[in-house]
């Protein structure tokens, strides 16, 4: 199987760089409820703003930083079921892992698989020396994730002007 601009496989999943032909999912992931509980609202309210949130997310990302968000794709059947990826954020001092996949793929172990080998990617190929992990006091499925690919709970830490966040490392 060949797909473009892969950047890393596992068994289940490869991971790509997302492109502005990603806007429908997107647009869908986005707007889950769930997304929009744990992650935030990114006010993508019709594909023009998920082409918007792309250029200025991932692929501006991938040019700045050369890493970012992937799109998370499911061998057996080729279906987008999340993103994964390594995001510089200007409030810290080191890139974070980051993950969001739509919630009727939740609970097979995707997350932890993506993530996992996000981790390993982003020290192995991106030569980043330290990667952390931020998630909501409340997402103890996302925290669940960040502990078993080796992260360690270090304290909470104030995000998006909110006190109520988890900081792994």
């Amino acid at each position: 199987m060949t797909i473009q601009g892969k950047i890393l496989e596992t068994e289940r999943l490869v991971l790509r760089k997302l492109t502005l032909d990603d806007a429908q999912f997107i647009f869908e992931l986005v707007n889950e409820v769930a997304f929009i509980q744990n992650i935030g609202d990114k006010n993508v309210h019709d594909l023009d703003d998920a082409r918007e949130y792309l250029t200025k997310g991932p692929l501006a990302s991938y040019d700045q930083h050369g890493f970012g968000l992937f799109l998370v794709i499911r061998k057996e059947d080729l279906a987008p079921i999340g993103m994964c990826g390594i995001i510089q954020r200007e409030e810290f001092d080191f890139p974070d892992v980051g993950f969001a996949f739509k919630s009727i793929y939740w609970r097979r172990g995707y997350a932890s698989e993506a993530a996992a080998a996000t981790l390993a990617w982003g020290y192995e190929e991106a030569g980043l020396a330290k990667i952390i992990a931020i998630t909501s006091a409340t997402n103890d499925a996302s925290a669940a994730v960040l502990e078993k690919i080796g992260l360690r709970f270090e304290g909470m830490v104030e995000f998006n002007g909110n006190m109520d966040n988890r900081l792994f490392s």
